[in-house]
């Protein structure tokens, strides 16, 4: 099942264009980067004309930029096709080795994982979308691959739900406004009050779940990881399918191991912290 928002079938957004009046702007940094994001799973190699239409680009700035990174090892250019290379991953897992905290996380969400035959994830929010950083796949339940940097939209998926709940209203607000509120499934909520309401409980309980809004046959719980004073830093889920689990068998099975998880891994945190 293909949705306009996946992350598979989303093409970058045209960054080049955007002008900063900032002094303290790199515009060619941004243009660089505007570049790698021009590749995706749906667009793994490309011609420079595509990249400079993706990217936003006459084709003479994208050729010096590509040829850049081709200096510095993360393209490669195979006659008239540019991919990413390998080394690209670097950027990315900087982001989790200048958290050292995830790595002690991992092998309690292994143990939990194993203790419900689910699987289970961490995620952090992006904008209007949650990030995978972590996660421990039991089996495939969705029909989008999931691994580390995935990103799916934070209003209907469960563990977006508890990270807005660590917005402040006025921030909230803001993320939903400029969300692309879409209905995912038959279930899915797209109204922004209603969304808001969902919100509010969530922070008050201090856990989400999600029914199919995501997804059809995909349930899921979510719990807050927070960082020593208290606020939401990222979330831990658990997925099952409808089919073999209800949601309210999720909560009754699963909602303690997992309370006790996200408690461990704040522990942890706020050792880090």
């Amino acid at each position: 099942m293909a949705h306009p928002a996946d992350p598979a079938t989303t093409r970058a957004p045209a960054a080049g264009t955007t002008e900063k009046p900032s002094d303290s702007y790199v515009q060619s940094f941004a243009r660089g980067l505007s570049v790698i994001r021009a590749f995706d799973a749906a667009h793994p190699a490309q011609t420079l004309t595509e990249i400079a239409q993706a990217s936003g680009l006459t084709r003479a700035g994208a050729r010096r930029i590509l040829l850049t990174l081709v200096g510095l090892g993360y393209v490669q250019n195979d006659g008239r096709l540019f991919r990413l290379t390998p080394k690209i991953l670097d950027l990315g897992f900087a982001y989790l080795t200048s958290m050292p905290f995830w790595n002690l996380a991992e092998p309690v969400m292994e143990a939990l994982s194993q203790s419900v035959h689910e699987s289970c994830s961490i995620s952090v929010l992006d904008g209007t979308e949650i990030v995978y950083v972590l996660r421990v796949p039991a089996r495939k339940i969705m029909t989008i691959n999931l691994s580390i940097g995935s990103r799916l939209p934070a209003y209907c998926s469960s563990m977006g739900r508890v990270l807005l709940s660590g917005l402040d209203d006025a921030e909230l607000d803001r993320v939903l406004q400029a969300s692309d509120l879409q209905p995912r499934t038959r279930r899915t909520v797209t109204d922004i009050d209603q969304l808001k309401r969902l919100v509010a409980d969530i922070r008050s309980r201090g856990w989400a779940q999600n029914d199919q809004e995501l997804e059809e046959g995909l349930v899921s719980l979510a719990a807050p990881i927070r960082s020593r004073t208290g606020q939401v830093i990222a979330a831990l889920n658990i997925s099952g399918q409808a089919n073999r689990t209800s949601a309210q068998e999720m909560v009754d099975r699963f909602l303690p191991p997992l309370l006790e998880a996200a408690g461990k891994i704040s522990a942890m945190v706020s050792l880090r912290t």
